[in-house]
This record gives structure tokens, sequence and C-alpha cells, in this order.
């Protein structure tokens, strides 16, 4: 588990993922032309309840699920 500090609308919060999804996260940043806090900020603004580091995930599965 590998834990990084992100910042959203200003506050600083730590995210905690397994290496291969800091992996595949960077690697659909890349692909998108995007900086990774680009896409943290648009995960956090659709998650609902869910926390953070679940939606990353969730967010990465999906994108590998829709074959993009």
């Amino acid at each position: 588990m590998l834990k990084r500090s992100v910042t959203i609308s200003g506050h600083r919060t730590s995210v905690s993922l397994e290496e291969e999804f800091w992996q595949a996260f960077n690697e659909i940043a890349e692909r998108r032309n995007k900086p990774l806090a680009e896409l943290v900020r648009e995960i956090d603004r659709k998650r609902a309840d869910r926390g953070l580091s679940s939606a990353i995930r969730i967010y990465v599965l999906n994108y590998y699920k829709a074959g993009e």
C-alpha cells in the first residue's frame, strides 16, 4: 500500500492505494493527457459518499472495463 498526499480545493489529504492501482491511475492520466491532480479532483466531485481511495479504484476499474 502506498500513501500519497494530494490537494483538493486547497486542502491536503492522503490517498492510499496499492502500487498497481497507482501505476494504472498514472497511465490513465498520461493517456488522457491530464495531470493526476486534475483526475483526482474530477473523481472527488463525483464520488458521493464513497471514500476517495475507493472511488479512485472504481474509476481505474471502470476505465479498463470500458476498454479505453
